[in-house]
């Protein structure tokens, strides 16, 4: 039996960024977060690449040794309460998918590469929580040290979403390289900036916001810079971005700037980050910006407490999906019943995925495999897995929409061009066989009785057990299921029925 939320001591968020890594933990008390610990260290991941976006020996070797670190504060949590997400570094680096086998070692559990609209969904929660509510739509600018997300939203809900591939650490290598700053390099990285944020431009400013609030280092670093100066209350403002530049330039180089209440880390990567909140001023005219003190480890924590007192936003993402393209509920409802009756069956023989994930993803299979009949009916599985993989899920992770796509790009015709994909993987093979079980003895879309199959796993695949005269008497689905033996056998694998 899964573990309640009232048993959890605390949960916890990892946020790897690409400047620095984070660990956010909080207890769970009468279904509000009380946060009680935190770590910080700067990694700089995202300077770790070189042109060829490879991440170097030395940047992974660093994150590993951060992540052990954070690995020692989790040990004993379970699972379900640790929820730790990778941004802009992990989603561009090619080296990424063998890296992080051994980050997710270090670090002891999962760890899931988010993209760039869904960083950014899960930031506006983080700082909505906690700002005082509102009635009122907020801006939210995140600079982060690879990308720099915009939401516009109103109480929890983000209205408009986008993530921009510029950020305080990426900005400074380009634009300071050597540390060197100059006024040439400042003018080059507010235009690069000014022309990432113009093809957003038109639509967050004709959306509209009452209030502007930054979060994340950048942010409140320029915050705390203006509050030292005497120049506000902590707010950041165009005349504080005046200043913060000018005292930067006359530095003239990284090692040089001398700026109240700024440590040598952050002075590191802020000439690049104030290029881009200047760059959004000026593109969105924004006068004023409040600095939050949450950001995207907030969200996520938020997020893994709604998942578990069961109001997870992947739900309501799935059923938003059947509604847009027009799903038969009943039908989807057909289909993941007899799924999870298969999976009952066989739950004991799975090797690394625990039951209740391959419950959710056939659930969520069974709701979306049909998408992509609203596009053609011809091949609508492949327009359903394209759908499912590329488009923005909110509360999906990358992996999670990967893994959801095979299942539906793999429930129905041959499974040889899907091999490579397959084999290997005995728990997908596994979910992708009772899938395809349970929408071909759907195939008539009726709710007719069939005798409750028996699926069994052998040495050398699977068998399925049926009364034979049920098939006798429905040739139909007997051809079905002999076209079935085939495709298994296709890619060395055997399916058996047997009675």
């Amino acid at each position: 039996m899964a573990t309640r939320p009232s048993e959890f001591p605390e949960i916890a968020a990892v946020d790897l960024g690409s400047n620095s890594f984070r660990l956010q933990l909080a207890r769970v008390t009468d279904g509000h977060l009380l946060f009680h610990d935190s770590l910080r260290e700067t990694v700089r991941l995202g300077a770790g690449l070189d042109e060829k976006n490879n991440l170097s020996t030395e940047a992974q070797q660093r994150a590993i040794d951060c992540l052990k670190r954070f690995g020692e504060r989790l040990r004993g949590l379970p699972p379900q309460a640790v929820r730790a997400v990778a941004t802009n570094t992990f989603r561009v680096a090619r080296n990424a998918p063998n890296f992080m086998r051994e980050a997710q070692e270090a670090l002891g559990f999962p760890i899931e590469i988010i993209a760039g609209r869904e960083e950014a969904r899960m930031i506006f929660v983080g700082v909505s929580h906690s700002l005082p509510p509102a009635t009122h739509k907020r801006l939210v600018i995140d600079i982060g040290g690879g990308s720099t997300e915009f939401i516009i939203g109103q109480s929890l809900e983000p209205i408009a979403m986008e993530s921009l591939y510029m950020g305080c650490v990426s900005y400074s290598l380009r634009y300071f390289p050597d540390g060197k700053i100059t006024e040439a390099g400042m003018r080059r990285a507010r235009i690069a900036a000014a022309a990432e944020i113009q093809g957003i431009r038109k639509h967050f400013l004709s959306e509209g916001w009452d209030e502007a609030v930054g979060s994340s280092g950048t942010a409140k670093a320029l915050g705390e810079i203006s509050r030292l100066s005497g120049l506000g209350e902590g707010e950041i403002t165009r005349d504080g971005l005046e200043f913060i530049s000018q005292q930067i330039l006359q530095a003239g180089s990284i090692r040089k700037i001398n700026l109240p209440g700024i440590s040598a880390d952050r002075a590191a990567v802020l000439p690049g980050g104030v290029a881009v909140m200047m760059a959004a001023f000026d593109a969105l005219k924004i006068e004023r910006m409040t600095a939050a003190n949450s950001a995207l480890r907030e969200g996520v924590l938020y997020e893994l407490l709604g998942r578990l007192h069961d109001q997870d936003v992947r739900e309501t993402t799935v059923s938003s999906f059947m509604r847009r393209y027009h799903v038969e509920p009943d039908q989807a409802e057909r289909v993941r019943e007899l799924a999870l009756d298969l999976l009952a069956q066989s739950r004991s023989r799975l090797q690394h995925m625990d039951a209740d994930t391959a419950a959710q993803y056939l659930t969520w299979a069974a709701s979306l495999h049909e998408i992509g009949i609203s596009i053609a009916h011809a091949g609508y599985h492949k327009h359903s897995a394209y759908i499912v993989e590329n488009a923005d899920m909110p509360g999906f992770s990358n992996i999670e929409q990967e893994t959801l796509g095979l299942l539906v790009k793999a429930h129905r015709r041959s499974l040889g061009k899907l091999e490579a994909s397959l084999i290997g993987s005995h728990d997908r093979l596994l979910l992708v066989l009772i899938l395809r079980l349970a929408v071909l003895f759907h195939r008539n879309r009726q709710p007719d009785h069939y005798p409750q199959p028996e699926l069994l796993i052998t040495k050398s695949g699977y068998q399925l057990n049926i009364e034979a005269d049920w098939l006798k008497e429905n040739p139909l689905t007997e051809a079905e299921l002999l076209n079935e033996v085939t495709y298994w056998k296709e890619i060395g694998l055997t399916l058996e029925l047997g009675v």
